[in-house]
């Protein structure tokens, strides 16, 4: 990495493309997703390495309950894996766990192992590692809204404002997003931080995300130096 590029404080990925990368070698979609993991961990370290703190990763979306039930069983499956598995690495590396979404539909031992390897982490002060899950951004959206609502009827609110929005989401601790990255070639954002990314810097790539490491991450960096953010203005 070019020490000279400018990075961002906030990385977010929809890591897509996991069932490709497993068709295309003949493997099954479980085994893709079992690559896409291995994926993360490279990322995480790396971003670690880079002292960036922020990172989220959209893992499981609110939609992707009506996958095959084999399927959703498998990535439930690696989710308690990486949190068991990875947790004393996290933890080394004062990584500091961040679940956004709705957890209710999953199963009491992934909460479990979520509650675990939030309240472990809980320390880290180096990098946030958020991981999206049961997350849909106009589901946050609705959510924040009605407890906006609820708090207004209850006098704990006089006034609406873009900044009250903010802390009522799911991302209330986190800031704003400034690089999105979208793997496998589709260009959508697919219900991920609708609100968040409304100013965020877009990157998209053909390569499928267990394919995307190091090397590929330094491609996003460097298309995003070059880019002059505004917010809108001049």
């Amino acid at each position: 990495m070019n020490p000279e590029k400018v990075l961002p404080k906030h990385i977010a990925i929809i890591m897509d493309g996991n069932g490709r990368w497993a068709n295309k070698r003949g493997l099954t979609r479980a085994q893709g997703h079992k690559a896409g993991v291995e994926a993360v961990r490279k990322i995480v370290q790396y971003c670690g390495d880079l002292d960036i703190p922020y990172l989220t990763v959209y893992a499981f979306s609110t939609e992707n309950f009506k996958r095959p039930k084999e399927e959703v069983g498998a990535l439930m499956r690696l989710l308690i894996e990486y949190l068991t598995k990875d947790l004393a690495t996290l933890k080394k590396n004062s990584v500091r766990l961040k679940i956004i979404g709705d957890l209710k539909d999953f199963p009491a031992p992934v909460r479990l192992a979520i509650e675990k390897a939030v309240i472990e982490t809980s320390k880290g002060s180096r990098m946030v590692l958020s991981i999206a899950l049961g997350y849909g951004a106009r589901a946050e959206l609705a959510a924040a809204f009605k407890n906006i609502h609820n708090d207004m009827l209850n006098n704990k609110l006089t006034e609406i404002t873009e900044q009250t929005i903010s802390d009522y989401l799911y991302t209330s601790e986190l800031p704003d997003p400034d690089l999105i990255i979208r793997t496998s070639g589709e260009m959508r954002l697919s219900n991920f931080l609708l609100y968040q990314g409304a100013y965020s810097e877009l990157y998209f790539t053909s390569v499928e995300w267990p394919d995307f490491d190091e090397a590929q991450l330094d491609l996003a960096f460097e298309a995003y130096s070059k880019r002059v953010r505004k917010f809108g203005g001049l």
